[in-house]
């Protein structure tokens, strides 16, 4: 039987749960692919276009170019998995830029489901080939399943993260299946092992992922809202503030849910006064933007 998340039962909707979540924040997770994308396109290509290519997209400041283009770097990946099926590089880079894709990029929930479960597929794999323990990860009872988790190494914290950003787009697109649902406080477990893990990826995201979920519900349904606004300030602090998408997140995820309107206009005004352009980040904040403006838009309405 699937696990039930802290503080709700089976009859329960999780509060405040999916809608908009992660379509952003899954975005920036495609920032990693700047080294694990890059790695994994290196034996079939030069390192230093691949190099220019991940570099290309993240520095674009046109979301409809990335949307229209980034379908072929997807037939790429998928080629590399068919050449190498057992590379955690190349399972790992699909993981990530099949979530991204699926979830920031297409409308259509149903293709967005078939595109995010392939990306859940691929990072099971590539933690899996990473390590043999870590093989049907997901069909394990949960002490069993943090038990595999805790042991993992540093070199394999990239699989890891691959798991961790291919899950989360699963979930976010069967929002109404419990079964996934379930599996957030397993989610919730690798990334707090990705924060031990000595050169674990992108751990600006990873504490965004965690403000995330421990803002998924309000204090009296479970949630720890707390915890989450100490997991979003760290995320900002990481990113040196050039990361737009940390706070509109935080807005959206913890001032909406503590309904802190000074904090949430303050953030969201923030964003729209920064530049958006920035080494690595350029598209994603530009994607940030156009969601503080939305925010701010239904600002009156919500509060």
């Amino acid at each position: 039987m699937a696990e039930v998340p802290p503080g709700l039962t089976r009859d329960q909707q999780p509060v405040r749960c999916w809608p908009g979540r992660l379509l952003l924040v899954l975005a920036v997770a495609f920032s990693a692919l700047g080294a694990a994308g890059c790695s994994a396109i290196t034996g079939a290509a030069t390192s230093g276009f691949a190099d220019g290519l991940s570099q290309a997209i993240l520095d674009q400041d046109d979301p409809e170019l990335v949307r229209e283009g980034t379908p072929a770097y997807l037939i790429l990946l998928d080629a590399l998995v068919r050449s190498d099926p057992a590379n955690p590089r190349y399972l790992g880079a699909a993981a990530q830029l099949y979530a991204v894709y699926g979830i920031a990029f297409v409308d259509d929930p149903v293709r967005s489901g078939v595109l995010a479960a392939r990306a859940q597929e691929y990072g099971t794999r590539a933690v899996c080939a990473a390590d043999r323990h870590a093989c049907q990860l997901d069909d394990l009872e949960y002490g069993a399943y943090a038990a595999v988790v805790d042991r993992l190494p540093p070199g394999d914290a990239g699989a890891l993260y691959s798991y961790c950003v291919g899950s989360l787009a699963f979930i976010r697109t069967h929002s109404g299946d419990w079964a996934a649902i379930a599996r957030l406080p397993r989610v919730e477990h690798a990334l707090q092992r990705l924060l031990e893990l000595p050169g674990a990826p992108n751990q600006a995201a990873v504490n965004m992922y965690l403000g995330i979920l421990n803002t998924l519900r309000p204090e009296s349904l479970g949630g720890h809202p707390e915890l989450g606004r100490a997991y979003f300030e760290k995320a900002i602090e990481l990113s040196g503030g050039h990361d737009l998408a940390a706070k509109v997140e935080y807005a959206r995820s913890y001032a909406r849910l503590v309904y802190d309107r000074e904090l949430h206009d303050r953030l969201l005004h923030e964003v729209l006064a920064a530049p958006t352009r920035a080494e690595g980040l350029t598209l994603f904040n530009t994607l940030a933007q156009a969601q503080a403006r939305a925010l701010l838009a239904s600002a009156d309405e919500y509060f």
